[in-house]
This record gives C-alpha cells, sequence and structure tokens, in this order.
C-alpha cells in the first residue's frame, strides 16, 4: 500500500456510500502539487459510486466514478499556485475551476482520466 506526506486514501472515499476505488496513481499526482506548492488541499470530494446523488443526476456517470479525479477546496492565491502546479503536470488531464460564492465552497477539479466518448482531454472548464 502506497504511503504519501499529506493525504490519507480515506480522505477520497465516496461521501454517499464509503466505498473507495481512488487509484494511487491519481494520490501520486496531487501529492506532487501538494509538495510543489506547500499549501494544504483538502479533497471535497473524491471518488464517487454511480449512486452518488451528484452522479445519479448525469445522463452517464462522470469522471469521479473513475477513481482519478478529485476536487481540491482552494480559493484566491492559493487557487492560483495550485492551477500553475496542476497545468505543470504532465498526467493531469482535466481541469475545472469553481471560484464563485463563499471561500468554503470554492475548489478546483483536478483528472488525470484518459479520453473517452464525450469526455474530450485535454479540457479546461469552469462551473
Amino acid at each position: 500500500m502506497a504511503d504519501w506526506a499529506n493525504f490519507d486514501r480515506d480522505e477520497f472515499k465516496c461521501s454517499h456510500c464509503g466505498r473507495n476505488e481512488i487509484k494511487d496513481e491519481y494520490i501520486d499526482v496531487v501529492q506532487d502539487i501538494r509538495t510543489e506548492t506547500g499549501y494544504p488541499m483538502p479533497v471535497n470530494s473524491g471518488y464517487r459510486c454511480p449512486d452518488h446523488p451528484e452522479e445519479a443526476k448525469k445522463r452517464k456517470p462522470g469522471s469521479h466514478t473513475l477513481g482519478l479525479v478529485s476536487d481540491i477546496g482552494v480559493s484566491g492565491s492559493t487557487a492560483f499556485a495550485v492551477l500553475q502546479a496542476a497545468l505543470a503536470e504532465p498526467e493531469v488531464t482535466a481541469i475545472g475551476i469553481s471560484q464563485k460564492g463563499k471561500a468554503k465552497n470554492r475548489f478546483i477539479h483536478i483528472g488525470i482520466d484518459p479520453q473517452a466518448e464525450g469526455r474530450p482531454r485535454p479540457w479546461l472548464w469552469s462551473y
């Protein structure tokens, strides 16, 4: 089992059912970003089972169900630094930015998921 300086596998478990299929290679990437920035990177949402309420709303379950993405709670200058570090990581294929509203609700979605039908990569979007 892998060991990371700033993350515990349990941080990435599904908030709906507790299942956790986050991939080690994904945690490796966010650990690299965390090490580069030196900033705490709370996991707002990691792995999601297909029955998770956010996934159940979708026509087809999204990238969170692959165990290769998470939403990291960051805002302001910290978000800028995390974004720069994520863009420098060659494995990162997907970045979604939500920086509206209260700071506690802001996040950056970071993914290393591959291209698939209906999911072109690399891709950048805002919420």
